[in-house]
């Protein structure tokens, strides 16, 4: 392609939206365009770049027997309600774009497709012989998001490749879940990422397990948690680990002690001269569910620790049916207004006990009349610690499980796991933490979706039996964004050969020079011929502003047609490295195709 006949158009100075490197440079290197908050443009440079991540992804996904689809982007609001999910998309999370029809029937904009997926299957599936059966799509998906933010990583509308496998068994599954992993794998490795793939929380899509793929960013809005061995690796939001040991505590005999100004962990430690490993710590949330009711919930968790919400808001969606309710909506630590909206009488915040009275609830039919106790696993253990006294201005020390406090019935693991932490596989290896962006995920679903809508097949023994399901996401556009965000500098994008628009670029210096026009022509062709797709920028600019465009466009390989064609020469300069070379004219087309075919792999 010649520039002059491209959509060519740069920047100088950083868009003032962008918030991070690769957004900055998407923009100001003419990949992508702002149509409104959260919606992009894919302008011909980032359009190639999403065709060769799609084709990678194709290939890896066909080399599984997976087949490809197109499904619907427009979904009727029956199916969502089937399985339970409707509310909370349109709703609760309200991330879905939702809208009613000139038939007054609701519809939604697909953010995902397990439903649409599990309707078809419902209605073609029948018998154990047709199983396994692995469908995949690649389309754009909408998200309303409440913050649309960094351009194609958290945008309202995006490209995704989405895929849907059933099985007769969880057996079945756990062997298409695996080549998932490796083919993920390999489209990571293809695409020329680093990522590590990481063990998380399954979140609203649900299922017994999940993995995700982390492209390894500075920029990364997740945290990443893992060993040098290389055998464990979590998102924070779903790892454990072995807290610090606990201290011996200095209190034998249980007391109540006068400790004025001590609402924080920190000022206890103070002013008793104490470890927080000491200390039992409680922590007040209210869960609001679909039905309405407000349940207050009491964590008791070691001092030295915080509760992971996500672990708790999974723990508390779990015990829904508790309170004849099917989701969770909502989950905070009440604020002074909240407070007044359900307490009988100010809490004594700071120096709450493990027993807070349920008389702090004052009488409302939308909210539970007694608190939910939750202890995290680290407490549980302590003996002789200290605590709050339900009194402002006091703690009690010296205090025990059985004697003083009765130990609340659900003991879980609440606490959030941090980079310094020993693992449990090996506790002499300690955690590390890195930053991540979330490009893949893979989820083992089991009956969820096919149990809630009859999607069921006939087995051997002639049994009507649910669907096993699992669910597999790479976002494509997110991925190519991704790859700019680990691979750049102060010039502009470094890409990976395998997803650059282009392998190589011949730039003219001086467009008035004959001698260098035709062998920059020459070259040109000679290499698109060969298969290494190249530019030919042949604009009427100054050879300063084109060497900068191309550095900013971060296209691979630069030829460039100047000085030393009196010797029968031309630089060659490797992006990457920013290694220069004079190489024979004769020898470019030859090592430029050997350098791309060996990045190819």
């Amino acid at each position: 392609m010649r520039a002059t006949d491209m959509l060519f158009v740069t920047l100088r100075e950083n868009p003032a939206e962008a918030e991070i490197p690769s957004h900055k440079l998407l923009l100001r290197a003419g990949y992508i365009r702002r149509i409104a908050s959260g919606v992009y443009a894919y302008l011909p440079l980032m359009w190639r770049v999403l065709k060769k991540v799609s084709q990678i992804v194709r290939e890896e996904m066909d080399a599984t027997g997976a087949q490809e689809c197109l499904l619907p982007q427009i979904q009727p609001a029956e199916l969502w309600q089937e399985s339970g999910r409707w509310d909370t998309y349109t709703k609760t999370e309200g991330i879905m774009f939702s809208l009613t029809d000139r038939q007054e029937r609701e519809i939604g904009l697909g953010p995902t497709h397990e439903e649409v997926i599990t309707a078809i299957a419902r209605d073609m599936i029948r018998s154990y012989r047709q199983l396994p059966l692995h469908l995949y799509q690649i389309q754009s998906k909408f998200r309303d998001e409440i913050r649309p933010r960094f351009g194609l990583m958290r945008g309202r509308e995006f490209i995704m490749k989405d895929g849907y496998s059933f099985h007769t068994d969880a057996e079945s599954l756990k062997k298409t879940y695996q080549d998932m992993y490796r083919a993920y794998s390999n489209i990571m490795r293809r695409c020329g990422l680093a990522f590590r793939a990481v063990d998380a929380d399954s979140g609203a899509i649900g299922g017994s397990g999940s993995q995700e793929f982390m492209i390894l960013a500075e920029a990364g809005e997740d945290e990443v948690l893992y060993t040098e061995d290389g055998k464990y690796a979590a998102n924070v939001e779903k790892a454990v680990s072995l807290p610090e040991e606990k201290q011996l505590s200095p209190f034998s005999s249980y007391e109540k002690l006068d400790t004025p100004g001590t609402e924080t962990i920190a000022t206890i430690c103070q002013l008793l001269k104490c470890s927080a490993t000491q200390i039992v710590k409680n922590v007040l949330y209210q869960a609001v569910y679909d039905t309405g009711l407000t349940v207050l919930v009491l964590v008791s968790i070691r001092g030295d620790q915080d509760v992971n919400e996500v672990k708790l808001q999974n723990e508390l969606s779990r015990l829904a049916g508790n309170y004849e309710a099917k989701t969770l909506v909502a989950l905070s630590v009440p604020d002074a207004q909240e407070q007044k909206k359900w307490s009988s009488s100010p809490l004594p915040l700071g120096y709450i006990a493990p027993d807070l009275s349920d008389r702090y609830i004052a009488s409302n039919p939308k909210v539970h009349s007694k608190f939910l106790r939750l202890i995290d696993k680290t407490a549980v253990d302590l003996q002789n610690f200290v605590t709050g006294s339900n009194e402002s201005g006091y703690h009690v020390v010296g205090a025990n499980w059985g004697e003083q406090f009765p130990l609340p019935e659900l003991v879980i693991d609440l606490r959030k796991a941090t980079a310094g932490d020993r693992a449990v596989h090996d506790p002499s290896q300690i955690l590390q933490s890195a930053r991540g962006i979330e490009a893949g995920h893979i989820f083992q679903l089991g009956t969820k979706y096919s149990q809630a809508m009859g999607a069921t097949y006939t087995n051997e023994a002639g049994e009507e039996k649910p669907l096993v399901m699992g669910c597999y996401g790479v976002g494509v556009s997110r991925l190519a964004q991704s790859a700019v965000e680990q691979s750049y500098d102060k010039d502009g994008i470094i890409w990976p050969v395998a997803i650059a628009p282009y392998h190589a670029i011949v730039v003219i210096p001086n467009i008035n020079d004959q001698e260098q026009v035709a062998a920059a022509e020459k070259l040109y062709n000679d290499l698109n011929q060969a298969g290494v797709e190249t530019i030919l920028d042949d604009r009427k600019e100054r050879a300063g502003v084109k060497f900068k465009d191309a550095d900013l466009i971060g296209i691979p390989y630069r030829i460039v047609t100047g000085r030393s064609l009196k010797d029968g020469k031309v630089e060659v300069v490797e992006r990457a490295s920013r290694n220069s070379q004079e190489m024979a004219i004769e020898d470019v087309l030859p090592t430029i195709k050997q350098w791309v075919q060996a990045a190819l792999g």
